[in-house]
């Protein structure tokens, strides 16, 4: 069974860049054709799909924050990667990795980050 775990900083200051990482184990996030994303919640908002990469390293963005988002993977250690530049407050929000994009079989547990000062 495939499982996902993100980990990161739970708190970032505004214009700092956000970064976290998802972890994957039980299937490799270079088998064919999968995409993994990263998806998040704000508080009293519904989900919102920012990014994936694909099987072979290919990257898609949201083009509603295109321009400060960047994914990336490590294949060596089964993981792929977040930053998001320049946060605001209206960044905050629970961070999902999954595997999937407009579908998404499998999710991590999502974890909690707040940009403040």
């Amino acid at each position: 069974q495939v499982q996902l775990q993100e980990s990161g900083p739970g708190l970032v200051k505004p214009s700092q860049t956000l970064s976290l990482t998802c972890t994957v184990s039980g299937g490799s996030i270079t088998t064919k054709y999968y995409y993994w994303s990263w998806i998040r919640q704000p508080p009293g908002k519904g989900l919102e799909w920012m990014g994936a990469i694909g099987y072979d390293g290919s990257t898609h963005y949201s083009p509603s924050l295109k321009s400060h988002i960047s994914i990336s993977r490590d294949t060596s250690k089964n993981q792929f990667s977040l930053q998001l530049i320049s946060v605001t407050p209206e960044d905050t929000a629970v961070y999902y990795c999954a595997r999937g994009t407009g579908w998404c079989d499998y999710w991590g547990q999502g974890t909690q980050v707040t940009v403040s000062s």
